[in-house]
Formats: structure tokens, sequence, C-alpha cells
């Protein structure tokens, strides 16, 4: 196996993101769960992406997870490596973008393109602002993220405030100019001293620009919109192999779909109101008794009750001024951490019963939930929601389950309607 395109994403809703896209730009993908083991058996594809969960992990372990994927990819052929992140660059001033970012580059000596932008959801940069929508990121409800609220707009001054080296900029009318302007532009960069450079994108046709720009070097960061444009300009060399139909999952044991909701977003509780007015079965789960240590016990008898006739949504999920609350009374890490362990413990006791379809809102939940069921891999099916592909499991654990994982803004407001049928 010689792959074609390789990525490296900091957490497993975007990795899904990243590989829905790659496989709707017409490229064989697989995404796996952290650095494959050696006996794990994949089809013929052309490009990975390595799921991790770093986005949150202190910088050193991040750089230390992200070097071992970037290396396992290198060796089967990779000539460039994506970073995926998040479309809203989800971070603290200590990392892990741009450490991260920074020690993969350090491997290749180039400057790697930077950006987030992904125009068909609405996230967009100018000037080296992110916006979302009409806003910037700073004046948007996406800046109050739990474990990383983001402040700046400024992706140069968030990203120089996590790098050792300075950050440049490629702005809009470069990258209206075409590829060599960003490739010249990017040259000068380096003769500057500039470690990594953020490149504007407002439109979809910027995508392909960038794709192509980024192409001609090893490495760049940035979310799905840039994904996009590298695997289309891949696609665009006539290398890619034939897709491969998909294959049926297994059968069914418990015959309902189960639906856990750990994301704290606008999105994602909008939708679990939605699904609750249209008469799904939702259970908001006893905070204050998980925190304790209870509570899962309940939960799974309930949900084992419903999901004998149809699908089940758990919640964790709390508006901001609840979450605050909690994070100032017990600590943000450890309300964050025994919430999604909680879910994950859920999740992972209905699949020994033989749960065959699994819908896991939230990026950090997806990450406790994947590593409790010790899954290794997936293969892409067709998209729920943009950004949502539907997951089959491969590997030695719970092979054919059918499940998909989303980012807490990702989906509309009938998100869980639509995964429960498709």
């Amino acid at each position: 196996m010689s792959l074609l395109l390789g990525a490296v994403a900091d957490d497993y809703t975007g990795a899904s993101d990243l590989a829905g896209t790659f496989a709707g730009a017409g490229l064989r993908v697989v995404q796996t769960i952290g650095v494959p083991p050696g006996d794990l058996a994949l089809p013929e594809v052309d490009a990975v992406v390595v799921a991790l969960k770093s986005r949150s992990v202190p910088a050193e372990r991040a750089v230390a997870l992200s070097r071992a994927a970037d290396a396992w990819l290198r060796e089967r052929g990779a000539p460039h490596v994506l970073f995926k992140v998040c479309s809203t660059f989800d971070s603290t001033d200590a990392g892990n973008i741009g450490p991260v970012t920074e020690a993969l580059a350090a491997r290749t000596g180039a400057v790697p393109l930077v950006c987030p932008a992904f125009p068909r959801n609405r996230r967009t940069v100018y000037r080296g602002h992110l916006f979302v929508g009409d806003d910037r990121l700073d004046e948007s409800p996406l800046k109050d993220h739990p474990l990383n609220p983001m402040r700046d707009s400024s992706l140069v001054r968030t990203l120089a405030r996590q790098s050792t080296r300075p950050v440049g900029l490629v702005a809009l009318e470069t990258v209206e100019a075409g590829v060599e302007a960003v490739l010249e532009r990017l040259a000068l960069l380096a003769e500057d001293g500039c470690g990594s450079a953020v490149i504007d994108a407002v439109l979809d046709r910027h995508l392909d620009v960038l794709g192509r720009a980024a192409l001609a070097g090893p490495l760049s960061t940035g979310a799905s919109g840039l994904g996009l444009g590298l695997a289309r300009a891949v696609a665009g060399q006539g290398r890619a192999g034939p897709a491969e139909a998909p294959r049926p999952g297994r059968d069914a044991g418990t015959p309902g779909t189960l639906m856990l909701a750990g994301s704290c977003s606008a999105a994602t509780l909008g939708q679990i109101d939605r699904a609750e007015a249209s008469g799904v079965p939702v259970l908001h789960l006893d905070v204050a008794a998980l925190l304790a240590g209870g509570g899962t016990a309940e939960a799974l008898a309930w949900a084992r009750q419903r999901l004998a006739s149809g699908p089940a949504l758990l919640a964790t999920s709390r508006p901001p001024a609840e979450v605050a609350a909690l994070q100032a009374r017990f600590g943000a890490a450890a309300v964050s951490e025994r919430l999604e362990q909680a879910l994950a413990e859920i999740a992972a006791a209905l699949a020994d019963d033989g749960l065959s379809r699994l819908v896991v809102a939230g990026g950090e939940t997806s990450g406790a939930v994947v590593d409790r069921l010790g899954f290794q891999a997936f293969a892409l099916g067709p998209e729920i929601a943009p950004g949502v592909p539907l997951l089959e499991a491969v590997g030695a654990r719970h092979a054919g389950l059918s499940l998909a994982l989303k980012s807490g803004n990702f989906g509309g407001p009938d998100f869980f309607a639509d995964a429960a049928r498709a």
C-alpha cells in the first residue's frame, strides 16, 4: 500500500469529517483510531486519516502522538500529510496547534500553510481573521468552547502565541492570483524566518488553490475545507483507485439506535430539543449523580428498555451557564472527564449487548466512546449531514457496527432523526 495522501486529526469527530470529505472527492479512505497496530489488515486505499485524541492534552503529549502518526503515514508513502484541526481553531495559548505544526514541519524544513476555512460550513478566513458566518469568531457563539474557548479571531496572533517562530500571512489577493503566487509568497516568508503561514479563503474555489499549493509541499494544517482542496488536487492527478461498494453491517442484536450527546454547543442543544419534541425518548442524565460516581446503572436500564423498540437519546449536554457553574464547583477537567466516561461506560455495556447502531455528538465524548469500545478503524459510508459520514467498524472489536461521530456544531436541527434513519 502506497498512500497518495495522509492526515493526522486531533480528535475523532474531526477525523470522521475529514475522511468523509476525502471520500466525497473520490478517494478510497480509511479512518484509523490511533496509529494502527501492525496486524490490522487495511483494504487498498488512497488515503488514511489517523484519528488522535490530542486537542486538549498537554502539548508534549500531542506532539509525541502526532509525530508517531506522521511517521506511520510517511512510511507508507504519503507525500503530503494534513494536520487536521477544528474549523474554529479550538486551542489555547499553550497549544496544541502551534506546537504540533512546528514539530511536524521541523522534519520537512518547509513552511506549511495553515487554514481552517470551509466556506460551505460558513467558516472563512480574511486578512487572517476567522469568521463564523458574518461574525468574527470572537463575536460568535462558537467562542465558548468549554475546554478551549477562543477569544481572538486573529489566527496569526493565536498561532504566534503557540509558536516559537514567526507566523506569516498569505492574503486573499495572493490566493486570487493563483497557485504560483501563493508558492512565491511562501518562499518569501521562509526567507523571513516564518515557521508557518495563515492563508485566506472565503470562497469554495479558493480551496482548490490552497489544495494545489499545499500539495506542492509535505505538510499543511487546517480543517476539512483544506482537506477538500487537497483531495481534489490528488483526484485531479488521476491516480486514485476505483471506489468499492459498501459492505453490509452486522446483524442487529439490539434493534434500536443509541444516541449520546455530550456536546454543550448551541447546535447540539437545539438538536436535543428537536428530537425530544418529535417523540424520541430522551434522558437528561443527572450530572450531580454522575459526578458523585453513580447514575449509569439507571441510565443503562432506561436505555435497554427503549432500544428494544427504537431509538433512545441520552444527554449530559447543558447550557453554557450551567456548564460554567459545574466547572466552578468541581473543576473543568474533572467535569468533562467524568461525563465523557459515563457516556462511554453506557455505550460499552450496550455494545456488549449487541448494539448495532450508535450516534455520538461531541468531539471529546466521541473520543471517550471510541476508546472505550476499542475500535481500530472505520470504513466510510455516505454522509448523514455535511461533515458527518456513516462509519462501519473494521477490525477485531465490534466489526460491522454502524456509527456516526458528530462535532458539536455540525448537523441540522433534525440531525438525530436523520442519523437514526441512516
